[in-house]
């Protein structure tokens, strides 16, 4: 705290003496780090300091300073580095922090972690089938709790069944989270959360990606002046001004999104809202329906209700047109089972596999991407992502800008 408040006396008497002189080095420091800094910008912010925007307070010249001088988000890491820098007084938040150990991380502790090697030695049961008649026979026999093994229904160990242990092929039962993503059954009732909109930080360069998908025309009422049609019609009217109103310019393009929830997905959450949002505010014809891994006989509008109200995806492939652009959101982590077996799905008996039903939803719609919020670099090492790729004819593409951008340039062709 004590250095706190003489980085911020320091701070304040700088800016009193002659503050151009304190902060022009910043200013050059931030053109140094490549940030696209203008002059007219340190202006401006010179001109903010004089009006008293910003007044005693490190915290408001620091939020002052980076509305002024930065003018993309993705500079906001590189202009910190520089700000911790240049006012190398400001103590860091985190040096003081003490606390005790939480009691759920001790508890983690009676887990069973496993060497590599010792996972290796392991061997899966043989395909679903053998899996799903090797637990129902667990189950007949096993009369208590177990904990630590390789065969019964419990926790830790190397059993396939149970919870907090590790097997290559196994059934989750009681967990509340994965962790090695290995499950090829998950024996719970698990709630997800639908995506948020309204979501505004970081969807400005989506925003713009998206909009390369574009189709206007004028349909509608009638919103908008329409200047020339005005100017025409006055002129005619020997100079009486006669209003000529047209409808308002709309982005016809037909959107269609599949949004993979749950599991491996919750680390994306925010990622995914942003996109979410940004398709929203950019496109007046947009339809969104949610999935669990893989997509099925059924998808749904709404998570909490996703047991008792869902959709069929065969009906939705006769509701919307093949003019539909289709784009599916996922990170295609998963047992290669809920991709190419029936009855493979984590959560239920699925009677056709995902890819029957993928394949349907190529066939429907001109043009099918699945945009992968996990690292590009991560996908080879996953079969189930690569038997995505495949199936969607190698319009796989990261979930950054750089992906979206090559999406939408697919899509828009």
């Amino acid at each position: 705290m004590s250095r706190m408040c003489s980085s911020l006396t320091r701070l304040t008497a700088a800016l009193r003496s002659d503050p151009p002189a304190m902060l022009l080095d910043f200013f050059l420091r931030l053109k140094n780090s490549k940030i696209p800094v203008t002059l007219m910008e340190f202006l401006t912010l010179l001109e903010g300091l004089t009006q008293h925007l910003a007044f005693g307070s490190v915290e408001e010249f620091y939020y002052l300073a980076r509305l002024c001088l930065v003018k993309d988000e993705t500079n906001y890491d590189a202009f910190d580095r520089v700000f911790a820098e240049h006012f190398h007084g400001i103590s860091n938040p985190l040096e003081d922090v003490t606390g005790t150990i939480p009691e759920e991380w001790l508890r983690k502790l009676t887990e069973k972690f496993l060497s590599e090697a010792e996972k290796k030695q392991i061997q899966a049961l043989g395909g679903l089938d053998k899996l799903l008649e090797t637990l129902k026979k667990r189950l007949e026999e096993q009369k208590e709790r177990h904990q630590g093994g390789s065969k019964w229904v419990g926790t830790g160990g190397t059993s396939p069944f149970g919870a907090y242990g590790y097997n290559p092929e196994g059934i989750r039962i009681g967990q509340d989270e994965s962790r090695h993503r290995r499950a090829v059954k998950v024996w719970d009732k698990r709630e997800f959360r639908d995506l948020d909109d309204s979501v505004e930080l970081g969807t400005r360069n989506m925003k713009v990606a998206l909009r390369r998908l574009r189709n206007f025309a004028r349909e509608g009422a009638l919103e908008e002046l329409d200047m020339s049609g005005t100017i025409r019609a006055t002129a005619n009217n020997a100079g009486y001004l006669d209003l000529r109103m047209m409808p308002e310019r709309h982005n016809k393009i037909k959107v269609l999104i599949f949004f993979d929830v749950g599991g491996s997905m919750d680390p994306h959450i925010e990622l995914c809202e942003q996109l979410f949002s940004a398709a929203r505010n950019e496109f007046k014809h947009l339809e969104y329906f949610y999935f669990h891994n893989c997509i099925y006989e059924r998808v749904w509008r709404e998570n909490r209700r996703r047991f008792n109200q869902h959709c069929a995806t065969h009906d939705l492939l006769h509701q919307f047109g093949s003019d539909y652009k289709v784009i599916v959101v996922g990170d295609a982590t998963m047992s290669p089972y809920e991709i190419v077996w029936p009855g493979g799905s984590v959560e239920h008996h699925n009677p056709e596999t995902g890819a029957v039903w993928l394949g349907r939803i190529l066939d429907q719609f001109r043009k099918v991407v699945w945009l992968n919020p996990a690292p590009q670099v991560e996908w080879r090492y996953a079969e189930s992502v690569q038997l995505i790729d495949r199936l969607v004819k190698g319009q796989m593409y990261p979930l950054n800008m750089d992906g979206i951008d090559r999406a939408i340039s697919y899509l828009s062709k």
